[in-house]
């Protein structure tokens, strides 16, 4: 956060474009019946013959009450990979700025850098997979526009302490992205209540984890409120769908499901925990606030084999940096996990 101006970060381009503006996003309804002959839609009534609220703001509303924060810090996107290359389309300019990514993390970062021609500097976390804060900052210089920190991380499960986040937002004047996909089934408290602390802090959440709505295709992004109208000057008018926006809605609107959810899969997490702790080709288990572990196994590639042998499909990340050697294990249902637990029994040294 020092000397932080959020003009100096965004791209010259998009600080003077004129953004793109829907018919929808000029209309507000007050409640009265309207014909709309506006947008050359079809005027047969399918349910989504209409083309769908720009804005979200039903969807919106229900967050804000969900988060306890404004809608006009919220910004909805076609999956958390749109509103993170949104960040990179309107602070980062190609050819000329970097990024800063902590390895092993989500792969997207690297992808989406490399599709924006933004320079990658990566700083590995340490052998506790925590930030190394001293290195980060060492790799900044006056084109780094982005710190990215996954929090839950991925592939590793653990979250970063809140003094390491807390030292990078006070000592970098770009924007710190804390990535929080998983944060649902971390005990630690969400990024989200600090926003207003942070004008730099921006958090990315989704509905594909602990609300199971992966196939709506879902991101969100909090952010200070100018932040957010920056974003929206480039965002796609209809970027996510009706259909979504519905979905996503009801889901919403019923919390309990969603909380029973959660702790049912962090009952299966804690079992399998144990049941893996007894497993002979398993030599360690990484502490996990996510949906998922981390393990170390003897032979990653040959037991990655052998699972899929018995229809068992898991991840091998392997190839990561400080991750030799590891398998990433989804927790399922109490059935699926029963059927991973014998599967591992069955494989021997």
């Amino acid at each position: 956060m020092a000397n932080f101006d959020l003009n100096r970060l965004v791209r010259p381009n998009v600080a003077k474009l004129k953004p793109y503006s829907s018919a929808r996003d000029e209309y507000k309804s007050e409640g009265e019946e309207m014909i709309f002959l506006d947008a050359n839609e079809n005027p047969f009534p399918s349910d989504v013959n209409r083309y769908p609220d720009p804005q979200q703001r039903n969807l919106k509303t229900e967050l804000s009450n969900i988060k306890g924060i404004a809608s006009e810090n919220i910004l909805l996107g076609n999956g958390s990979d749109e509103v993170l290359d949104l960040l990179f389309r309107v602070f980062c300019e190609p050819g000329k700025d970097n990024i800063i990514t902590l390895p092993p993390t989500y792969g997207m970062y690297s992808v989406l850098a490399g599709i924006n021609d933004i320079e990658n500097r990566e700083v590995l976390l340490d052998n506790n997979f925590q930030p190394k804060v001293s290195e980060i900052l060492g790799k900044v210089d006056e084109n780094s526009k982005i710190i990215f920190l996954c929090s839950p991380n991925n592939p590793t499960g653990n979250s970063f302490s809140e003094e390491t986040v807390e030292e990078i937002l006070q000592n970098f004047s770009g924007l710190v992205v804390i990535d929080e996909a998983y944060i649902d089934f971390s005990e630690k408290e969400s990024w989200v209540q600090k926003l207003n602390n942070f004008p730099n802090l921006v958090i990315p959440q989704t509905l594909s984890k602990a609300y199971g709505l992966a196939g709506i295709r879902l991101g969100i992004l909090y952010a200070s409120e100018e932040i957010i109208t920056i974003l929206n000057r480039i965002k796609p008018p209809y970027n996510v769908n009706q259909l979504t926006q519905q979905r996503a809605l009801e889901e919403l609107k019923d919390q309990g499901k969603i909380n029973l959810h959660v702790a049912n899969i962090l009952q299966e997490r804690a079992g399998l925990f144990k049941a893996l702790g007894e497993t002979e080709i398993i030599e360690k288990i990484y502490e996990s606030d996510a949906n998922f572990i981390l393990v170390k196994v003897d032979d990653a590639d040959k037991r990655y084999r052998q699972l899929i042998e018995k229809g068992i499909v898991i991840r091998n990340r392997s190839s990561q940096p400080l991750c030799e050697n590891t398998l990433r294990l989804t927790v399922g249902t109490e059935l699926e996990n029963k059927r991973l637990i014998q599967a591992f029994k069955e494989l021997i040294s």
